[in-house]
């Protein structure tokens, strides 16, 4: 089990070490690999990126505790990521070739030529450093879950183990290690949650079997969750709705996003979304379907950690290989995502905050470090689920760049004011919904989008479609 976990883990490390074949030692390539990555790695590493530990670990067990009505997260995530993706990918892939740009910050801040704020970068600079510092800390822990539970190791050196890995990606090649070694582990990830699904649902005595057994679980196959807000279908579509503004949600997303700002070309980007939804609505169906199998093969939910049913059942059902092979895709989708963030994160430091952006490749890599440490850090200390802390970050980022990433793929031209009334009005909507307790039922990210749209929405109606520079 050791072992073979081992042999995994030593394959992504060659692979991201490889890429420092290719290096031209530059920021533009240490954060962007050039803009000269092929449309399938963009497409694998984005979905890879997408994934992590939090499907692992946070929708497994999210389904595990909802049941069939988890399947409206798979639906309206994939909806809304898809409907956004066709309008905004391309945009942004061109505007980073206009601006010459090196950061999510930089590219949204600088989308014309003369409108560009150095306050606004900074701004969202700063809100990703946070966000996503508290994201990369949970992929920590969703790692170190998995190997406490598989190997009996204490917490703490699971999220080492990933922290050590992900500095070594990063030093070696920046964002072209970390897609080099996303598309190595996504294939990884999509072959360990198939092994699964399959050996779980032979172990239930097949399909049938398996569905007349979550039958005899009260609720576990209603359609909509039994603590919505607002009771019967209205509640239900809320609930679809809510979900749909989560996927849209990653165009805020900067370690994703800036995926598709690698691309080599623009005129690509159909193929990178072909690889990235094909591979993203496999590996989400078989996640949905693994959290609800766990339900019934795990019958103790009053004294069992959701978060720990993937693990759990790997244990008991496969041999030591086949442990080894799901510890390992659990690693890759945490890793995957772990240093796209920690990447995203410096560039915000040395690109966007700083007072002087620096090519300096030591001070980079110095900045690469420091983020990782202050991860692991938080993840050691960290006392929230992944999927409460996941959730929190991809809301909190959403609500607050989204709408100006839409505003700004319209023609919008909003000066650093209104940007900045915007961002901090989306974000705090969604902090105190989420402080209110009302994410239980509708995802937070949908009325923290709405209201930072609303800003934008209303600067523009005032000024009677002039630019408002103010």
């Amino acid at each position: 089990m050791v072992v073979s976990f081992l042999l995994f883990l030593s394959l992504f490390v060659l692979v991201g070490l490889s890429s420092m074949l290719k290096s031209r030692r530059t920021k533009q390539d240490y954060y962007l690999a050039s803009s000269a990555v092929p449309p399938s790695l963009v497409g694998l590493s984005a979905v890879a990126t997408n994934n992590s530990g939090y499907m692992f670990i946070g929708v497994i067990g999210y389904t595990y505790t909802t049941g069939l009505a988890s399947i409206w997260l798979m639906i309206g995530w994939i909806a809304g990521d898809f409907l956004a993706s066709g309008f905004v990918h391309s945009r942004l892939r061109e505007a980073t070739s206009r601006t010459g740009e090196t950061t999510f910050a930089g590219v949204l801040s600088h989308w014309y030529q003369g409108d560009g704020s150095r306050s606004v970068q900074r701004l969202i600079g700063l809100l990703s450093l946070v966000f996503l510092s508290a994201y990369a800390s949970a992929q920590l822990v969703a790692g170190s879950k998995a190997l406490h539970v598989l190997f009996g190791w204490p917490n703490w050196a699971g999220s080492t183990l990933g922290a050590v890995l992900v500095v070594a990606y990063c030093y070696a090649g920046g964002i072209r290690a970390s897609i080099w070694t996303d598309a190595a582990q996504s294939v990884v990830m999509i072959i360990a949650m198939g092994v699964m699904m399959v050996v779980a649902t032979q172990s239930l005595g097949g399909v049938s079997s398996a569905v007349e057994q979550m039958e005899q679980v009260e609720g576990f196959l209603d359609w909509f969750p039994q603590d919505l807000i607002v009771p019967g279908l209205g509640g239900g579509i809320l609930f679809i709705v809510g979900w749909a503004f989560a996927g849209l949600s990653v165009i805020g997303q900067p370690h994703v996003m800036t995926r598709f700002m690698t691309l080599d070309d623009t005129g690509n980007m159909r193929r990178a979304r072909a690889w990235y939804y094909s591979w993203f609505l496999l590996f989400y169906m078989m996640a949905t379907a693994v959290g609800m199998l766990s339900r019934v093969y795990l019958t103790d939910p009053g004294n069992f950690d959701a978060e720990l049913a993937l693990p759990t059942m790997a244990m008991e059902l496969l041999p030591p290989v086949g442990v080894g092979l799901v510890l390992a895709g659990v690693f890759a989708a945490t890793m995957s995502t772990a240093d796209s963030l920690v990447l995203s994160c410096s560039s915000a430091v040395t690109h966007d905050l700083l007072p002087h952006q620096t090519e300096k490749t030591w001070l980079l890599k110095l900045s690469t470090g420091a983020i990782t440490f202050a991860a692991l850090m938080w993840a050691l200390f960290n006392q929230q689920s992944v999927f409460s802390l996941v959730i929190m970050a991809w809301s909190g980022l959403a609500s607050a760049f989204a709408p100006l990433l839409v505003c700004r793929c319209l023609g919008g031209r909003p000066g650093w004011i209104t940007s900045s009334v915007s961002i901090l009005t989306g974000l705090g909507v969604a902090l105190a919904w989420r402080w209110l307790g009302w994410h239980n039922a509708i995802y937070e990210g949908m009325p923290g989008i709405l209201a930072g749209g609303l800003v934008l929405g209303m600067a523009h109606l005032l000024t009677r479609g002039r630019n408002y520079n103010e």
